[in-house]
């Protein structure tokens, strides 16, 4: 296993790939840390998984994705990685999407646990990360340097499947896009999140807008960022 392919460059949307990689049609799917809910729309409009369970740590967020209410395969839940409401060996698929390496590290091991838990035999689990590389990252990491937990992260899926917990069907690495109009748009998207309270001193927020503008063109700014999908299956 390998945290990072600098050599691996392909643009690539990851719903794309993820629909055209698992066996939805008909699967109960776990999603850990589920945030705004965005990609659990997106797949649950699909019409191809018969139930998702969308999970999220974050309290008032939890409270505004239970106002959703045009979702009627979709069950939001309250909880974390680390305690995952459901049963044993009772879903065939969970997904993270860039959420492991926001469980508190020594939590991480526990989240590998509790994913080999409920899922059933053969079923299987998709973990993307963010691979610590590219200019947005060099923009975030003035405010939000994630490079430990990350490398933390992969060291606990690199743990479970050692331990044979967790086994690795494969490793995908390639490019995401992302596109801001205007260092306003960066603030909202990348500091006023919900997962992480970002109190950024004046000076520092200086840096950031400068570093971030450093890369701004008459139309925007656009980043390409590297990521790594981890693709782990239960043992039958």
């Amino acid at each position: 296993m390998k945290i990072a392919d600098p050599a691996q460059t392909a643009l690539c949307n990851e719903i794309k790939l993820l629909l055209d990689t698992l066996p939805l049609d008909g699967a109960r799917v776990l999603e850990l840390g589920c945030g705004k809910a965005e990609k659990t729309r997106l797949l649950a409009e699909t019409g191809r998984p018969s139930e998702i369970i969308a999970l999220e740590v974050h309290t008032i967020q939890h409270a505004r994705n239970l106002e959703i209410a045009d979702l009627p395969t979709v069950r939001f839940s309250h909880g974390g990685a680390e305690a995952i409401p459901v049963d044993d060996a009772s879903v065939d698929i969970v997904l993270m999407f860039k959420s492991l390496h926001h469980v508190p590290v020594a939590d991480m091991d526990r989240a590998l646990a509790e994913i080999a838990r409920v899922l059933k035999p053969g079923g299987l689990a998709w973990i993307s990360e963010p691979v610590f590389a590219g200019d947005l990252n060099e923009v975030f990491r003035l405010f939000h340097n994630e490079q430990l937990v990350r490398e933390a992260a992969f060291a606990a899926i690199c743990k479970a499947v050692a331990s044979g917990s967790l086994n690795l069907d494969k490793q995908m690495f390639f490019n995401t896009r992302s596109y801001f109009e205007s260092f306003a748009q960066f603030d909202i998207r990348m500091i006023q999140v919900t997962h992480t309270d970002h109190q950024l001193a004046p000076e520092l927020y200086r840096q950031v807008q400068e570093k971030f503008e450093s890369f701004m063109g008459p139309d925007g700014a656009t980043f390409l960022n590297p990521q790594r999908v981890d693709l782990l299956r239960k043992p039958a």
